[in-house]
């Protein structure tokens, strides 16, 4: 485990600040979501709390399984069911929402798949890791340290069996 110089920490205060600054950045830029989708279980809150300060009600999740542990991922990220129908993201302008870009490959995924059926598509992260193959239009913090956040730096409270949802 890497100790507290080697982190980055989020906590729940600055996450609050994050998503309005990035949320202003989206502002300033004239970018007007039709549909905020994020990316579960990182984007989630990014997505919630970017819907209310963009006045966009129309929300949206996506689950995409990449990383199965602390520096642990699957060869490919996997969109798990349910998704988003094609046909519901028709014509829209669509804000997609995750925590970090660090590969890059699970927003790609995503991209791709919005690609073909709206109208536009952009990225909004909290960070963005230097070597990402995807590079957001819209950035809180770049590192490329680990990075601590507020929902996921404690373990759970349960076990659960991992692997994807069947």
């Amino acid at each position: 485990m890497a100790d507290e110089r080697e982190r980055e920490v989020l906590t729940y205060e600055l996450f609050g600040t994050a998503v309005r600054e990035l949320a202003q950045q989206v502002v300033d830029d004239g970018y007007e979501p039709d549909l905020v989708l994020s990316i579960a279980r990182g984007g989630l809150g990014l997505g919630m709390g970017l819907g209310y300060a963009l006045d966009v009600k129309n929300l949206s999740a996506i689950n995409v399984e990449f990383y199965t542990g602390v520096d642990t991922r699957l060869e490919m990220p996997v969109m798990l069911p349910p998704t988003p129908e094609a046909v519901d993201l028709s014509g829209l302008k669509v804000l997609i929402a995750d925590d970090v870009a660090d590969t890059g490959k699970t927003l790609r995924v995503v991209q791709e798949y919005c690609a073909d059926h709206v109208l536009e598509a952009r990225s909004v992260v909290i960070y963005e890791k230097p070597w990402t193959v995807v590079h957001p239009e819209y950035v809180w913090r770049r590192t490329d340290r680990w990075i601590d956040f507020p929902w996921s730096s404690q373990p759970p409270l349960v076990t659960r069996s991992r692997g994807l949802a069947h």
